[in-house]
């Protein structure tokens, strides 16, 4: 292992050097650097590197690991001095960072010492810190890419996520190589991350693979999955030992899930009982576990789930809510896309915003012809990164289109309660200071609001003191969102949710 890091110390040298000796710009006419590898002290400090771009440019923040602090972040057109600093890292710690302009992205790779890796379960891994290489051993739960080699590992304590796999000469793409299966017990070395909230050593290295003597070979039914009225699901097994099996399932889960029976010798069957389940989503890892003649123990692990109630509810309910597989059901305006490819983006209700880190696949956003202003109904999880709330895995299951349109367009519109405009003004009355009862001018023509609500879902009293609230006031520009309909003749935007608002100048 010594020797390992003594080769990778020079290679990492004269990388290093061979981009210092080059004063020219690296790679892209929209965007350069003057150096893709930064390098930083392992006793803590910085490092700085010319940055030269056509047009504004940006780091992805959510690629930034904690430990690092980049100035600036974001830069127009020009020359501009970027400088990266981290406090000290004993252990070694290494990133790699996009920097985006007109649609092009420049790789930078920040390295910090040497990597040292640290012995951790995967409990241990979770809490870690990110970019710091672990060895870990436990048993491969399910093999989800067989070319990269992409599959889950569990231990007593947790599970995680490895993402690539080297095979025995270090190459890429050759996974089926090394004949890993459902229920090996493996270690294996590499660094972590975190990705959408999932945990994830990268491309590591398998230093031991040793095959289990008791192993996991199906469901049922297959997805191992309890409807959320109960029932049942087995897991069958094979056991290449005379001193059979023993169960294990989680404190946490052992008030809603039990063992019904063990049954077999060489191909156990363990059947294991829920009852209805009236919360969310839940899941619970049961270990199985035997012994060789030489008391020397063998473990399997799966996951039992069991489905659950979509817990519909507030934005502000939602981020209250824990991390985990509960499903969630938000409505709220979209007031920003952070990226239209695959769905990120924020919306808010009456009660507050939250980020949604993509909705569908890759694609759906943008055949769905979603945008700014369009109200939503989304199912997801919980979620989080790097402390701030997010809902992963959304589906959509509504939405209701919002078109901008003048005061005139508006007017010209016919009434319909289903048909959402949105529509700005200044405003040069307020008849109800409560509920934001009020007219808008555009300069070509002037509307009657019938409320303005602080946003989507607000019902009752929470509909009441917008204005108050923000301090609009008479003179301010004002955007909502609302449906036409006439009163006693009158056209009108109906039960109108606030949008956006400019105070006057």
């Amino acid at each position: 292992m010594k020797l390992k890091y003594f080769l990778s110390f020079f290679a990492l040298v004269a990388l290093l050097t061979s981009c210092s000796d080059d004063d020219s710009m690296t790679l892209l006419d929209e965007i350069q650097v003057s150096s893709s590898y930064v390098s930083i002290d392992v006793n803590g400090g910085s490092n700085t590197i010319t940055l030269k771009a056509k047009d504004a440019w940006s780091f992805d923040a959510e690629e930034i690991p904690e430990w690092l602090t980049i100035s600036p972040m974001t830069g127009g057109s020009g020359e501009t001095k970027v400088t990266f600093s981290a406090p000290a890292a004993p252990d070694g710690r290494n990133t790699v960072l996009h920097v985006k302009c007109a649609e092009k992205s420049q790789t930078i790779n920040v390295i910090q010492g040497l990597s040292v890796v640290s012995e951790a379960t995967c409990a241990e891994v979770i809490d870690g810190p990110e970019s710091k290489n672990y060895r870990v051993t436990g048993t491969v739960k399910s093999i989800v890419n067989t070319t990269y080699g992409n599959w889950y590992l569990a231990d007593e304590t947790g599970e995680i996520y490895i993402y690539g796999t080297l095979d025995a000469k270090g190459n890429t793409k050759n996974f089926l190589s090394l004949g890993l299966e459902v229920g090996d017990i493996v270690t294996v070395e590499g660094p972590k991350t975190v990705y959408n909230g999932t945990v994830e050593l990268v491309d590591v290295t398998v230093v031991k693979i040793q095959k289990s003597l008791v192993k996991v070979e199906g469901y049922d039914p297959e997805d191992a999955t309890i409807p959320v009225e109960g029932g049942n699901v087995k897991v069958n097994l094979s056991c290449k030992t005379v001193n059979g099996i023993s169960v294990e399932i989680p404190d946490e889960a052992k008030d809603w899930l039990s063992i019904v029976s063990i049954t077999g010798g060489s191909e156990p069957v363990v059947t294991f009982h829920a009852g209805a389940n009236t919360g969310g989503d839940r899941s619970a890892m049961v270990v199985f576990k035997t012994t060789d003649e030489y008391k020397k123990e063998y473990t399997a692990v799966a996951t039992i789930y069991q489905t659950g109630s979509i817990v519909e509810c507030s934005v502000a309910d939602f981020l209250e809510a824990p991390v985990g597989d509960t499903q969630y059901r938000i409505s709220g305006v979209i007031t920003e896309v952070a990226n239209p490819t695959y769905g990120n983006v924020y919306i808010r209700d009456w009660s507050g915003d939250t980020y949604v880190y993509g909705i569908g696949a890759k694609g759906d956003f943008e055949a769905a012809g979603l945008k700014v202003g369009d109200i939503v109904t989304l199912v997801g999880k919980r979620g989080e990164y790097k402390g701030t709330p997010q809902m992963t895995g959304a589906v959509l299951e509504e939405f209701k289109p919002v078109t901008p349109v003048t005061i005139d367009e508006f007017l010209d519109q016919e009434d319909d309660p289903d048909v959402y405009y949105m529509v700005s003004g200044t405003i040069t009355e307020i008849a109800n200071q409560d509920y934001g009862n009020l007219y808008l001018d555009d300069g070509t023509n002037d509307v009657y609001v019938y409320g303005t609500y602080p946003g989507w879902g607000a019902t009752g009293d929470n509909r009441k003191f917008l204005l108050e609230t923000l301090g609009i006031v008479v003179g301010d520009k004002l955007t909502v969102i609302g449906v036409k309909s006439t009163y006693k003749g009158t056209p009108q935007v109906a039960n109108s949710i606030y949008f956006s608002h400019e105070k006057a100048q």
